[in-house]
């Protein structure tokens, strides 16, 4: 059907913005459990405190986007709503279990694995569900809704400070268990408008069934070339990527010292990153077919350039002002994600693309950090790992440059098959009227003879 293109979409457009932030913004937020972490469970006779400790945040976000192929098909099968509320479910217990451990291995399973995995359940669904209610304005929906994690972004940090200070850390998590009850909440309002997968089969059985291997596990989107680039481009350019939020706060006190509010900087990347969602979101709009990945291009240059900067920062002011510019370009990314995805390979398969890309995205994204922090050990000093941070997106931008290209040469590709075909049915009409009426005038004239 036509997406309404608003009514109980709006509804779902506000849940989906609470998943966003309820799941990003604690994601984001790391940096401030990072440095918490380090004292609760670290001493100074280990030498690889840091890297050990950034596993656990960067597990976390890893296994998010890890998780998303599965989610998608489980999305296909079941509907978005059964998923988002089992996933925020699953969420809340691994966030409330590790708020009972006493030392930072099992943090790896119940906060870097369990509570990741349910995160990734409910946060998939919550783009896919958009598609449903929007067409035309999903460009601006989907900044809306990603603004929701800028929000949570920019007010957590200063109150997880508030909490730690206060509570410690392990009531500091319970605290956050109420952000996924709300969004188990949340996942029962994505009332579905298009049937999942199995709905269409056991329509056509009379009965409930599972679909045959090929839907449920749809690879057909990487016969897409253009989707093939993306989904190569993406992750190269994420082996940096979120690197600043996790050491960004422990490389200001190293830098700094205790004196400068750090905080401040999460603040700067989620305010902005807002601003960016929102206007870059309506920007999009206007910018027709796959040329929306310009946008991309643009956000990943700045993102390598603002990393690198980020030592040659001696002022603070000016670690401000790079902690602006990326957040602003970090929004431009992530905005237009499943809009472009929309564009390469069509609404009936977005969900299982945005699933396989976020799962291709997980692995650069687990993997950065704990270089970074094993680099941080090594050395004494983040300064290496935050120039070697920004040249994945570097790398990762020149390979997107070639995508509008490819895309627009499969849509003529595409465009010629069919034409070709009408022009020889054509010829073939004509070459059967002409025989017709070859053979039509001699017979008239042996009629009028008579």
């Amino acid at each position: 059907p036509e997406p309404p293109e608003g009514g109980w979409g709006w509804v779902v457009m506000l849940a989906a913005m609470w998943c966003n932030g309820a799941v990003f913004g604690i994601q984001n937020s790391c940096g401030v459990l990072f440095v918490s972490m380090l004292r609760l469970f670290g001493s100074s006779e280990d030498k690889q405190l840091a890297f050990k400790t950034a596993w656990v945040s960067s597990l976390s976000m890893g296994m998010v986007f890890f998780c998303s192929p599965i989610v998608s098909i489980f999305t296909d099968l079941f509907g978005c709503r059964k998923v988002a509320v089992i996933g925020a479910a699953v969420g809340l217990v691994g966030l409330l279990s590790s708020s009972f451990v006493s030392t930072i291995e099992p943090l790896y399973f119940t906060y870097g694995i369990l509570f990741a995995c349910g995160c990734s359940f409910a946060y998939q669904p919550s783009l896919v569900i958009l598609g449903h209610y929007f067409k035309k304005r999903l460009g601006l929906v989907n900044g809306i809704v990603t603004a929701g994690s800028s929000l949570f972004t920019v007010s957590l940090p200063f109150l997880l400070r508030v909490l730690i200070d206060s509570v410690d850390l392990y009531n500091t998590l319970r605290v956050l268990c109420i952000l996924m009850f709300v969004l188990f909440l949340a996942g029962f309002t994505y009332k579905p408008l298009v049937p999942n997968t199995k709905d269409k089969e056991g329509g056509k059985k009379g009965k409930s069934k599972f679909p045959p291997v090929k839907k449920i596990c749809n690879f057909s989107v990487f016969k897409v070339l253009s989707y093939r680039i993306w989904a190569f481009g993406i992750p190269v350019a994420l082996f940096g990527y979120f690197v600043p939020y996790v050491h960004l706060m422990n490389h200001v006190k190293d830098r700094f010292g205790d004196s400068m509010p750090e905080e401040v900087l999460l603040l700067c990347l989620g305010i902005t990153s807002g601003v960016g969602r929102l206007v870059f979101g309506r920007v999009a709009d206007y910018i027709p077919g796959a040329k929306k990945l310009y946008l991309q291009v643009a956000s990943f240059f700045f993102i390598g350039l603002m990393s690198m900067m980020i030592p040659l920062c001696n002022v603070f002011g000016a670690l401000v002002a790079v902690c602006l510019f990326m957040g602003l370009f970090d929004g431009c990314f992530i905005c237009i994600m499943a809009p472009i995805a929309f564009e390469l390979v069509g609404a009936q398969d977005v969900s299982q693309a945005i699933g396989f890309l976020l799962g291709l995205m997980s692995v650069p994204m687990t993997v950065g950090p704990p270089v970074a922090g094993l680099l941080r050990d090594k050395l004494g000093t983040y300064d290496v790992a935050f120039y070697l941070a920004g040249i994945p997106p570097l790398i990762g931008g020149a390979i997107l440059c070639f995508i509008p290209w490819v895309h627009e040469r499969q849509k003529l590709k595409a465009r010629a098959k069919p034409v070709d075909g009408e022009t020889t049915e054509k010829m073939l009409e004509k070459e059967s009227t002409l025989v017709s009426d070859t053979t039509e005038k001699p017979l008239k004239e042996l009629d009028s003879g008579f």
